[in-house]
This record gives C-alpha cells, structure tokens and sequence, in this order.
C-alpha cells in the first residue's frame, strides 16, 4: 500500500505545484486553493512562497497542496479525486494535530480546506469549530461581460508605485510612508517577475479626470478553468461612487480574454459592501463557507 508523505518543497517545484493546483480547478468544484493564491502570497519571492508550501503526496503523485498563510492558518486544496480518501484525510490530520509543529504549532489555528469532505469530518469530529462565513462568487463568463463604463489599463512594472498605493489606501488606511511605498513596490515587481504570473494581468481602473481610482490582479487557471480574482481595491478616498463595481466588470473581462470559464472571488460574509459590489457586477453568491478552527 503507498504511504502518503509530507514535504515542504524547493522554489523550483513550484511552476509544477502551480500546474498541478490548475488541474483541480473546475466550476462544477469548490472555490479552493488557486493558483492565484500562491501568486498573490509570491510577493514575498519564490524561496518563501516554497517555504510556506506544504505538499502531501502519494508515493510521486500530488495529492493535496496546502499554504501556510501565516503561522495559524493553512489553506488547502485536494485532489478533487481524493476528497473522500481516508488514507489521505487521516495522514493530513495527523500532521495537521501533531506537535512536531510540520503545520501548525500549538494553540489556536485555522483550516481553510473546502471540498476535503472526509479530513473536515475528521477534524469536526476531533471538535474543530466553524470559523467565521465566507461568501464565494462566481461570473460565468460563456456570455459577453459588460463594459466596465471607466477607463482601464493592463498594470505593467512601471505602474508599480500607483497600483500599490490603491491598495495600500483600501486595505491599510494608513500613512504610505516612503519606505512603505519602496517595500511594497519590490514585493510586487517581484510578484510580476515570479513563477505564477505568466497567466496573471493587473489592471488599473481610471475615474473621468484621469486619476486612477482602483486596481485589482486576476489569475488565470488556463483555459475552460475558473479564475481567481486577488486582491480587487477601491482607493479609500474614492469609494461609493461605484468604482467597485467597475473594476469587477474589468477583471471578468480580462479573465474572459485569459481563456477562463468563469471569474471567482471569495470575501468574508461580514463584508457587505464587497458582497453587494460584486453581485452588482453579476457575480453570483454562493452558498457560505467556513473554515475550521482548533481554539488555543
């Protein structure tokens, strides 16, 4: 019987990580761990993007990719043809519990692991708790998209400075220090330049005066496959005026033109303005999701 093994693979594994991760895309399937993600986690540069991996195998065979998004929360994605496989759920529950710290360390932690039915069973049963809901949308994008009604550019390397600012401005809100500014800039050419963004586009959406107003990056699967939206922002000073909404519309476009079946994206239920965004630009909800969380 072949053993299932734990690794935490080189840099140079990932463009097969990355092949593999694409190959469990599918719209009849859950919104898991995309390649996207690990596309957004490599503006910390390939070596640490390989560091945070986690990869289970049976015997050369990939069977489940996980990605330490910090130091308590693995985001999982299975073999859609294991879902169901004891052998596998019960060795990643055993890793994932152990105190050897291979995933996680002691005290609290958090599983994002949609579609591994049999590990969550295992894992509820072991009295893991819900976590807080998610809402996952999906665009189909078999039918033409509207035009987003802005102007909207394809972001290159010399857009570095603006496209980070615009997030920066959404998620942090705080001062844009020059050194700020130099770090994240980095971290983004180095994102552009990494193993994950040939099938990648960023874009930057442009108000009436010409200022830009909101960025976001799409992630391709390769073609007939979902995409993944991360991360979409509205510069702070600039929103309710329905640049969101917008921005959306571009990123389904530039997926459409990428080859993708649809356009995917995940936000915390407790977001609404991002939900009612999204659902504005004919995104679907689906049903929430949750993760699971072990209390410290």
């Amino acid at each position: 019987m072949t053993t299932v093994s734990l690794s935490v693979p080189q840099a140079g594994e990932l463009p097969e990580i990355g092949a593999v991760l694409d190959s469990w895309q599918s719209d009849s399937g859950p919104l898991h761990l995309h390649t996207g993600d690990l596309g957004w986690y490599s503006l910390r540069g390939a070596q640490a993007t390989a560091q945070a991996l986690r990869v289970w195998r049976f015997g050369e065979h990939i069977a489940a990719i996980g990605l330490l998004d910090g130091e308590d929360l693995l985001r999982l994605s299975i073999d859609p043809d294991l879902s169901d496989d004891d052998t596998l759920a019960q060795q990643i529950e055993s890793d994932v519990i152990a105190a050897s710290t291979a995933v996680f360390g002691p005290g609290a932690a958090v599983l994002e692991a949609r579609g591994a039915i049999r590990l969550c069973d295992r894992l509820q049963a072991r009295g893991w708790d819900a976590d807080e809901p998610w809402t996952t949308m999906s665009r189909d994008l078999s039918l033409p998209v509207e035009d987003p009604g802005i102007r909207v550019e394809i972001a290159e390397s010399d857009d570095a400075e603006v496209w980070t600012a615009i997030h920066w401005s959404a998620f942090r809100g705080v001062p844009y220090t020059a050194d700020d500014r130099q770090r994240f800039v980095e971290r983004w050419n180095e994102m552009m330049s990494g193993p994950f963004y040939s099938q990648a586009q960023s874009l930057l959406g442009y108000d009436d005066s010409g200022l830009p107003v909101a960025a976001t990056t799409v992630w391709s699967a390769g073609p007939d496959r979902p995409g993944l939206i991360e991360p979409l922002a509205v510069d702070r000073d600039q929103q309710g005026h329905g640049y969101g909404k917008a921005i959306a519309f571009a990123a389904a476009r530039s997926l459409q033109r990428l080859g993708s079946s649809s356009a995917a994206v995940a936000t915390p239920s407790a977001n609404t303005a991002a939900v009612a965004a999204y659902t504005s630009a004919g995104y679907v909800p689906g049903a929430e999701v949750r993760d699971l969380r072990r209390d410290g």
